[in-house]
């Protein structure tokens, strides 16, 4: 058997707390011999949580080894002290921040963001609805300062910070909002790219 195997790992712990299988059966309120056709025959195939949770305290091991998924790594990202408008634009402040936004590791990986270069801004407006509503907190990859076309970037603008699409235009850049009633915004020189915006967190 699979060192690995929760059915394994069960067995052995049992053995080395010197608890019999059935009295583990019992201890869950399971027929007596419950965890015995778990360790020899695989049935249930897994364990139930409530069981699962109950085995790894009394048994003084790690719930993962009964086969609980891996606790998830989180990752403490800055949300800026800033306003990153949607609208007519937000004062940009001191980019200092004011508090801390837990993600899921996995994520920043699955986007291929650094957290080193990870923020959390607040949306203010309306001019890029539908695509960010007013309140939405967007990530930014500040590693990411290319500008690519079409893709939507917090830039410093006027002292001014805001979320727009990034458009090339005849002679220079064009800061495009989702929302049509807005004018594009045209700059005869690159805008100041604080980031791409890569994710959003809405509430419902």
């Amino acid at each position: 058997m699979d060192p690995a195997d929760p059915r394994t790992a069960i067995a052995h712990a049992a053995q080395a707390r010197g608890v019999s299988l059935m009295e583990l059966s019992r201890l869950i309120g399971r027929n007596p011999a419950y965890i015995q056709q778990f360790v020899e025959r695989g049935t249930p195939r897994r364990l139930a949580e409530a069981d699962r949770a109950i085995l790894a305290r009394y048994l003084g091991i790690a719930e993962t080894l009964l086969g609980a998924p891996p606790a998830r790594e989180w990752v403490a990202v800055p949300r800026i002290d800033a306003t990153a408008s949607a609208g007519p634009g937000g004062l940009l402040g001191d980019d200092v921040a004011d508090g801390i936004h837990r993600l899921d590791a996995d994520l920043l990986r699955a986007l291929r963001v650094r957290a080193a270069d990870a923020s959390m801004i607040a949306v203010r407006g309306d001019s890029m609805e539908p695509t960010l509503a007013d309140g939405d907190m967007i990530l930014v990859d500040q590693g990411d300062r290319r500008g690519q076309s079409g893709r939507i970037h917090v830039v410093r603008h006027d002292g001014l910070l805001l979320v727009k699409r990034l458009a090339r235009a005849p002679g220079g850049v064009e800061l495009v909002s989702d929302n049509s009633t807005y004018p594009p915004v045209v700059l005869a020189t690159p805008p100041d790219i604080v980031g791409r915006v890569v994710w959003l967190s809405r509430r419902l």
